[in-house]
């Protein structure tokens, strides 16, 4: 990672389509790889083609042409699915990259780069899709046990680029979601089949609890500046994000902070117009300061992880219906010893798509 950690900025300047001076190209090229990225630089490209290294052009339209056939296969491979989970009367729910391919015209189809096709379903349809999936030729490659707090099931085909990540409930912790999802999708067709896609406020919604909650990021400090160019363009799109409909969803100061600081992220790195009052508060903005430091230093990972216990006791009264009481005997306490583990862990791995 610190390899091209200094890069950050030049690459957040070539996302928003203004060339950096004095640019290292390796490692720009080499951080655009990282965080999944590459192919986003294609407009980048195309506009300012002459003013940049014949290598770095042909390089980025080769990785944006491969992913070009990669997603044409994995929306080929998505109707397919929703066809037969369609026959078993499953109308399944498109998230984060599933949603991208069914919404986003095929003149745009390469520009996300994604690894597998996420869909939800209700949790009375979990058997019923995979018997669909199975019966055209899938394979259980991972599941979750039953009792599990988030089940899902893995199931992949050889013929395919992409796994099939299907689930029953939306990405990160429950207690966020003040409404089921269903009331904020919309019916659409999709080839021969119906599915049903989230609003893009509501899918700006879920990608932010997905990267700061269910991926850790809050905690950890990290960047996932692919989702952040999603959040962009979804703000892009005919009608943009409802940023008071967005807030409205907002369940406690957790979640509060959580979306503030990637709202800061989004409006510093990647130049998006958000409100003042979404990202001028101080813990927000002190999560983004960590963001950017750790992404130029990485060693500044570890004694950065103490920032967690800013919003420690706001996750535990909005996580645990045990807080009240236990809250009465401690106002404060170290996080527990198997948590602190796994954050530090988690803290000094290699994440792909992270910085």
């Amino acid at each position: 990672m610190g390899k091209y950690s200094s890069a950050l900025m030049s690459l957040c300047r070539c996302l928003r389509g203004a060339p950096p001076a004095d640019v290292d190209w390796m490692s720009v090229v080499g951080l655009a790889n990282q965080t999944l990225t590459t192919p986003a630089l294609i407009d980048f490209v195309d506009e300012y083609e002459a003013m940049l290294p014949e290598d770095v052009c042909a390089y980025v339209r080769q990785i944006h042409g491969r992913n070009v056939q990669r997603n044409e296969r994995l929306a080929d491979q998505l109707k397919e699915a929703v066809v037969a989970m369609n026959e078993r009367g499953v109308t399944p729910v498109l998230l984060k990259g599933a949603a991208t391919l069914a919404v986003t015209p095929n003149e745009r189809r390469g520009v996300r780069l994604m690894s597998d096709l996420d869909i939800m379903v209700l949790p009375g349809e979990g058997e019923r899709a995979i018997a669909a999936l199975r019966a055209i030729g899938y394979e259980i490659h991972d599941q979750a046990p039953r009792e599990s707090r988030r089940w899902f099931v893995e199931l992949i085909r050889s013929i395919d680029v992409g796994a099939i990540d299907l689930q029953l409930a939306a990405p990160g912790p429950g207690h966020f979601y003040r409404d089921p999802v269903l009331s904020h999708c919309i019916p659409a067709g999709l080839g021969r089949g119906t599915v049903l896609i989230p609003t893009p406020t509501y899918r700006a919604l879920m990608l932010i609890i997905h990267d700061q909650f269910q991926d850790y990021g809050y905690w950890l400090g990290d960047l996932d500046l692919r989702h952040l160019v999603e959040l962009r363009d979804l703000n892009s799109s005919i009608g943009g994000l409802d940023w008071q409909e967005l807030t409205s969803h907002i369940s406690g100061k957790l979640m509060r902070n959580a979306v503030e600081t990637q709202l800061v992220a989004l409006a510093e790195l990647l130049g998006v117009e958000i409100p003042h009052t979404l990202r001028s508060r101080l813990i927000p903005r002190l999560h983004f300061i960590r963001q950017v430091m750790q992404a130029r230093f990485p060693g500044s990972r570890l004694p950065f992880l103490a920032m967690t216990v800013l919003d420690l006791r706001n996750y535990r009264r909005e996580s645990s219906v045990d807080y009240a009481h236990n809250a009465r005997r401690s106002l404060w306490s170290i996080p527990k010893a198997d948590t602190l583990h796994f954050l530090l862990k988690a803290a000094v791995a290699v994440r792909v798509g992270k910085v």
